[in-house]
Order: structure tokens, then C-alpha cells, then sequence
């Protein structure tokens, strides 16, 4: 008999899977709409999700059982996993480009965990239902399916806390804006609809096409990145889009119960009130204002609004991990690319879309490394650690500092496995940067797409991208002995 455990992540899973057979029916419609011939693709691909999900769901149906927060853990991978592998279908059917499925894996993933790396060129002449199925990819991980599952399957019946738990991204997450899980869920989905909704219509607006509008409106608030264009942002060469496109990145990285709370007060304050909040914006505004400074100096632009331009949007667009560009940074002069990559390992807010470590575990740290040159000073004073005025208890620090060895480990061993499989240093590290961080976008061959490189080094980078999104500990844990005892 199957363990009753195993047979409740089966169940969810089967569902999960089923469910995801919905997606297709978006990029269904713009291919039908725009007869670019993919629509097919699109048939098939939600008729095999349906059935594998159907198969996989129909002889565990009726189990129930209660999970703990251990189940959450392998049930969030799983199906992160799961939703990667059925979501390379699409590009898996294109006839052309005719890719093979490691790049087809490597694409969904990257859409999925809002990396925006891509191995796919000429995009500009692909189908319009793939582009929109791309962008999409973006949207739905940005928030996190899991999520979205537990807002709107609550038929499910099983711990949704625990899944919640285990997929939100941040330290804080046993924080609830609601009382009941599902409504948090579903609060949390409804502020996402409507920033996106926002954020289409003010690029359109700006002067996008309605396609392009909802296309970078989805990679946009997700901080995905991917575009509709090969060269990116940088297409439209607006100055007016991209202060659109900063304003809505920088909203996207804030922490969403802070978006939360001011729209159940219907007051702008918590905004002014949240530690990290100010920390987040000082930093943007502090690389903003160097990397202005040192572009100008160098000659790369004429002026200082010039520069300024393309500073203040870069800084942005690696800081929040979305990966737009209007220029390629890695041809910008010294120390410039080095510290643009370093800059996404900050990322935004713990409770955004944003990759990297958070802003919150950065200034935690900060603040325990000054506490440490204190202690040397005054060996027998109390320094406690304070967020907001706030003491921050012992389990905290420990799980910050648990975090950052491990990604910082996670990190090196990622560029040392791309290296031994072939990779060049310089493109080593920054790939392992930019699909740890979410990131995107990075330095040597894969400044402008990934496809350069051999399988083995996708399938490292495509993991890489699910350690990011899934913010380290939900996946090592896995590889623990101690979880697999009962």
C-alpha cells in the first residue's frame, strides 16, 4: 500500500499538472488571433497535460491527508520541477526554431523562475503565440504558482500554510496579511493583477503596441525580463518607457504585504515606516548616482543626462533582477559590469518578485558584522541587532547567516561545475551569478542569450535558476538525509 504521504504530493501533483493544462489556452487564442500557425502546438500541449495530470491524479482522488510543513518542502520543488518539464512542450513542437529539449527545458525554466535568460535568437521573427506563451511563463512564476494553487484550488484540503511557508521567498514568511492562508493568497494575486494591469496600460499609453504593452507588463511586474524583441528594451528607445519600465521594477521589488497594508488603509504611510523599504531605495539611488558618475567620466555618453539615462535604468533593472537593457552594461568601461553583477546578488525586497539574497538579509548582516567589531572594542556590552526599532531574535540571525553561507557556497560550486564542463572563467561566473540570482543578462558569451553553451552547463544553470527562485534551503533540504526520516 502507498504511503499515505507519498499519495497526497501525488495527488497534488496530478492536479497541479492538469491544472496547468489551462495555461495554454492564452497563447491558444493570441495564435488563432494573430494565425501564426502555432496553434496546435498550444491543442496538444494542454490535451498532454490534461491526460498526464489526469493520470497521475485519478488513483490517489480521494486521499487525504494533513501535511506537515517537511511535505510542503518536497511538494513545492516537485512541482516546480514538474511545471518546468511540462512547459518546455510548446518550444519542444516548434518546428523552427527546432531546438532539443535540453534548450526547451532551459527556456521554460528560466521563464518560470523569472530569470529571463534565453537560449531562443532571432525572436523578433518567431510566432506571436510563442512570444506571448514566453512572457506568460514569466507571469505565472512571478508570484509563484504554488501560490496561486492554494488561492484558487482550496478544495485541495491539505496544510496550504505549509506550502506557503516553504514557496514565499524572504525570512519573514510566518507573517500573514489575512487570517486565513488561501485569503492571503488570493490578496496577495490580486494586487499582482492589478499592478500588471496598470503597468500594460501605462506602457501602452507610452506608445507600446497592445501586444508588446502586455507582453513587457508580464515580464515587467514579474521581474522576469524577457522581451519580445532581440535587442531587448532597448528597442524602443524611449526615454518615456523606461521611466514606465523604472518605475514599475521598483514597485515590483517592494515587499507586497507593504503594498498590502497601504491599500487596506488607503494611506501612502507604511511606505515611509518599513526599514528595508529605505534601505532598498537609498541603494538604487546610491548605485544610480555612481555609475552616472563613472560612465561620464569614461566618455561613454555625452552628457550627464545622458548618462544618467542609462545608469538609473541598468542600476534598476540588475538591482530588482528583472534583466532589461537598454545598453549591453558588459561593454561598459572598468570596474562598471563587476559591479552591476555584484548589485543583483543585493536584489529587492524579502515578499517581492525579486531575486537575489533581499535587501533585509543584507542589512542583517551589516548590522551583525558592526556588532562584532563593537563586541571587540566592549567584550562584555549587549549589542542587540534591531530592524525598525525592533530586537531581532537569535533563530533569525542564525537562519540569515545559514542562508548566505549557503548561497555564497551554492554560488562557487556552480561556477566551478561550469568551468569543469567547458565554460571560460569570466563566463562562468557571471552565468552562475545571473541564474542565481534570477538575473538574466550576464558577462563574456552570455551577455546577450545562452546558447552558446554545451547541455551540461544549461542543465547546472537551469538548477541554478530553481535554487534562486526557491531561495536555497526549499531545495538543498531535499538532498538531507534527515528529511527523508520519518
Amino acid at each position: 500500500m502507498m504511503h499515505r504521504r507519498t499519495a497526497t504530493v501525488q495527488r497534488i501533483l496530478g492536479l497541479l499538472i492538469a491544472g496547468a493544462s489551462l495555461m495554454m489556452v492564452p497563447p491558444l487564442f493570441v495564435s488563432l488571433w494573430y494565425e501564426d500557425g502555432t496553434a496546435s502546438i498550444f491543442l496538444l500541449s494542454a490535451v498532454a497535460l490534461l491526460l498526464t495530470g489526469s493520470v497521475i491524479f485519478l488513483p490517489v482522488r480521494k486521499v487525504q491527508e494533513e501535511l506537515r510543513l517537511r511535505d510542503g518542502f518536497l511538494i513545492v520543488a516537485v512541482c516546480w520541477i514538474s511545471l518546468a518539464l511540462v512547459g518546455a512542450l510548446p518550444f519542444l513542437l516548434l518546428e523552427q526554431p527546432d531546438i532539443s529539449y535540453v534548450d526547451a527545458l532551459f527556456e521554460s525554466m528560466s521563464g518560470l523562475t523569472t530569470t529571463g535568460a534565453t537560449i531562443l535568437t532571432n525572436i523578433d521573427d518567431l510566432p506571436r503565440g510563442i512570444l506571448y506563451y514566453r512572457q506568460q511563463l514569466q507571469w505565472l512564476g512571478g508570484l509563484g504558482i504554488v501560490v496561486l494553487a492554494v488561492a484558487i484550488l482550496p478544495m485541495l484540503r491539505i496544510g496550504g500554510m505549509q506550502l506557503y511557508r516553504a514557496e514565499t521567498p524572504g525570512p519573514l514568511k510566518d507573517s500573514k496579511l489575512t487570517p486565513r492562508i488561501t485569503e492571503t493568497a488570493k490578496a496577495l494575486w490580486l494586487i499582482y493583477l492589478g499592478i500588471t494591469v496598470t503597468c500594460a496600460l501605462a506602457y501602452w499609453l507610452g506608445g507600446m503596441t497592445l501586444f508588446d504593452a502586455v507582453g513587457h507588463a508580464f515580464s515587467t511586474v514579474a521581474i522576469g525580463g524577457m522581451s519580445t524583441h532581440d535587442a531587448g528594451f532597448a528597442w524602443f528607445d524611449s526615454p518615456t518607457l523606461e521611466m514606465i519600465a523604472i518605475f514599475f521594477m521598483v514597485v515590483a521589488g517592494v515587499n507586497f504585504a507593504i503594498h498590502f497594508t497601504s491599500w487596506k488603509r488607503a494611506s501612502a504611510q507604511p511606505y515611509f515606516h518599513d526599514p528595508e523599504l529605505k534601505l532598498y531605495a537609498g541603494l538604487l539611488l546610491g548605485f544610480a548616482i555612481l555609475i552616472t558618475i563613472a560612465l561620464y567620466l569614461n566618455g561613454s555618453y555625452g552628457s550627464i543626462a545622458e548618462s544618467a539615462r542609462y545608469a538609473s535604468f541598468q542600476v534598476v533593472s540588475v538591482m530588482t533582477t528583472t534583466g532589461y537593457s537598454t545598453a549591453d552594461f558588459s561593454l561598459w568601461p572598468g570596474f562598471i559590469p563587476i559591479m552591476l553583477i555584484c548589485i543583483a546578488f543585493i536584489g529587492g525586497c524579502a515578499g517581492s518578485t525579486c531575486g537575489g539574497m533581499k535587501v533585509i538579509r543584507v542589512m542583517l548582516l551589516y548590522r551583525q558584522a558592526i556588532r562584532e567589531i563593537q563586541r571587540l572594542i566592549h567584550p562584555h556590552a549587549v549589542f542587540p541587532v534591531k530592524i525598525g526599532g525592533r530586537k531581532t531574535p537569535p533563530s533569525v540571525m542564525d537562519a540569515v547567516w545559514g542562508f548566505f553561507f549557503l548561497y555564497v557556497s551554492s554560488f562557487v560550486m556552480i561556477t566551478i561545475a561550469l568551468n569543469g564542463v567547458g565554460v571560460d572563467p569570466v563566463t562562468a561566473y557571471a552565468a552562475a551569478a545571473a541564474c542565481i540570482t534570477n538575473l538574466g543578462p550576464g558577462l563574456g558569451d552570455v551577455s546577450s542569450n545562452y546558447a552558446s553553451l554545451n547541455s551540461t552547463a544549461k542543465l547546472i544553470l537551469s538548477f541554478a535558476m530553481l535554487m534562486g527562485r526557491l531561495e536555497i534551503f526549499t531545495l538543498l533540504v531535499l538532498f538531507t538525509p534527515a528529511f527523508w526520516r520519518n
